[in-house]
């Protein structure tokens, strides 16, 4: 996964680095890890998992 290109939401701002990143560029996959622990593992989903995840997450506000 080194062709991963990683980004953090617009809304993270200066909270201490409790943020996720998500690399959603490779084909078929949508990685997440902990921006505190880059090296700490990383989630994997489909890409309509990760749609379903953040849908659910913008209406549960």
């Amino acid at each position: 996964m080194t062709s991963a290109q990683w980004r953090k939401s617009t809304k993270s701002g200066n909270n201490g680095g409790d943020c996720v990143e998500v690399a959603d560029n490779l084909p078929g996959v949508v990685l997440v890890r902990d921006t505190k622990n880059r090296d700490g593992g990383t989630l994997t989903f489909t890409p309509g998992a990760w749609r379903g995840f953040v849908s659910f997450a913008k209406a549960s506000r």
